[in-house]
């Protein structure tokens, strides 16, 4: 069985993952060729391992085997696969991401925020609005979001809730933890940043907010996860 773990960048998906591994040693692959996250993070952190075979034979089997992307739903995902869709305010992972690939280089903060509300490519990740509706548009119980919100506040209620629906033979190890933020940020402080909601308060300027809500997916996204328009 097929479980993808779906979000788009900075999202929360290297969290959720550490968690399924701490929680029930559960080791994760990605869509991709190299996990990047945990070649930078380890792969001990992470849980990581690679891909065991080509998705149609890891579809085919019973065991469940849980693949990271940040795609939207493409010709990769069959209509029948399990999905995990983790979901963030669009503001804060748009934020999260840009900051993450100029934190060598700040000045380029905005010009990287920019790049990141206006890409609009059919394949890939493509837009934050548009990726996001892939993963809930048609709705499907077998495709479950799981909202960052959620997930921050409370992972030893979130996670099981969703896997015991999606793999009901896993269970939680009797010695399973959580790590917090803090211990996570002691690993990397600049991969694990500020971690909670409403970053884009203080880090979105004015004109790419405005930005962000003129895009019709943007908005269409936002009210469907009932995130609304608040002002700055």
């Amino acid at each position: 069985m097929l479980v993808w773990v779906a979000s788009f960048p900075r999202s929360g998906n290297t969290f959720l993952r550490i968690i399924m591994h701490r929680l029930y040693g559960v080791r994760t692959s990605t869509v991709y060729d190299v996990d990047g996250v945990a070649a930078r993070l380890g792969t001990d952190l992470i849980g990581f391992t690679e891909r065991p075979g080509e998705l149609a034979d890891l579809r085919a089997g019973d065991e469940p085997h849980f693949i990271k992307t940040h795609r939207q739903r493409d010709a990769d995902v069959d209509e029948r696969d399990h999905a995990i869709c983790l979901v963030r305010d669009g503001r804060d992972a748009l934020v999260s991401w840009a900051r993450q690939d100029s934190e060598d280089d700040p000045d380029r903060y905005e010009a990287e925020l920019r790049a990141r509300i206006l890409r609009d490519t059919p394949v890939g990740t493509g837009s934050w609005g548009n990726n996001v509706l892939s993963w809930l548009q048609p709705p499907a119980a077998h495709r479950i979001m799981l909202r960052y919100e959620d997930l921050t506040r409370d992972p030893w209620a979130a996670v099981p809730s969703i896997v015991t629906r999606l793999a009901p033979d896993l269970t939680v190890r009797s010695e399973a933890s959580v790590p917090s933020l803090d211990e996570l940020r002691r690993h990397d402080d600049r991969f694990f940043r500020r971690g909670h909601t409403g970053t884009y308060r203080d880090e979105l300027p004015a004109d790419l907010h405005e930005l962000f809500w003129s895009r019709p997916d943007n908005r269409a996204a936002m009210v469907l996860l009932g995130y609304g328009q608040p002002t700055m």
